[in-house]
């Protein structure tokens, strides 16, 4: 298989996983999905080639599985049917084979946690923590449902920047100020964002905030109130177009200020 090389003789870290062509993954010509990761093609024909037999290629250009960041309600009056909701939306991340990202906190991301860890799905949580005794006692997070814990030491809202920037896709669900300011990030940093309706909180009113921000910051928001229904419209529309600037640090504006 030729050398992944770019022009000047640099070295990328993607290959079309069929002719081995060096990719900037932004000038991918195509792009399929196969057991939770993400692979690019310089052409069509390549990728038509990769959809009959992935198993055969899908080792020639492995990247790293699409990471689901899910953004929620940690406390509070939490409704039965948003728990259920977080726990399936947990179960169809792990199903897909990515990787779930969260706060490491309780409430409704826990039970999506919960949801994956159940489904053998692998799950990390970004701690506001520096150990995880802090983690425990200062912050009476749980533990036991995740498989890597990163101790920021940044506290509750200095985490929520490295919770988005962890996530390739973003997913609200119910929240409270604490995640209103996650989805505040996610749509300045231009994020492919899901928005779970029907759990309550902020979830249920950033239709109308995406309206009065009037803002355009490369963001992509989709609504809906069915989990897995939400994750397969976010994997199609990440596939089909938002992997080419999945942030506004990819392409070659400023990230929006205001």
């Amino acid at each position: 298989m030729p050398e992944a090389r770019g022009e000047g003789g640099a070295d990328f870290l993607i290959r079309d996983p069929v002719c081995g062509m060096g990719l900037d993954p932004r000038r991918a010509a195509a792009t399929a999905e196969h057991g939770g990761r993400l692979f690019y093609f310089c052409s069509e024909g390549c990728r038509m080639r990769f959809l009959r037999d992935p198993d055969r290629f899908a080792g020639g250009g492995a990247t790293p599985r699409l990471c689901v960041g899910v953004m929620g309600s940690a406390a509070g009056e939490v409704p039965p049917e948003a728990r259920e909701r977080a726990y399936a939306l947990g179960q169809a991340i792990a199903r897909r084979g990515y990787v779930l990202v969260t706060g490491a906190c309780p409430g409704l991301p826990y039970e999506c946690a919960r949801g994956a860890r159940n489904f053998g799905g692998l799950s990390v949580g970004i701690s506001p923590a520096l150990s995880l005794d802090e983690h425990l006692h200062k912050y009476h997070s749980p533990a036991d449902a995740y498989d890597v814990i990163v101790y920021t030491g940044s506290g509750l809202m200095g985490r929520e920047v490295t919770n988005i920037r962890s996530s390739d896709l973003v997913i609200i669900l119910g929240g409270r100020s604490g995640t209103l300011g996650e989805f505040a990030i996610a749509y300045d940093e231009g994020r492919l964002i899901g928005v779970l309706e029907g759990t309550g909180g902020i979830a249920d009113h950033l239709r109308g905030i995406v309206a009065a921000l009037d803002k355009e910051t490369g963001a992509r928001v989709l609504y809906d109130s069915d989990p897995v229904r939400l994750l397969e419209r976010l994997a199609e529309a990440y596939r089909r177009g938002h992997y080419r600037r999945p942030s506004c640090f990819c392409a070659e504006m400023p990230a929006a200020g205001g």
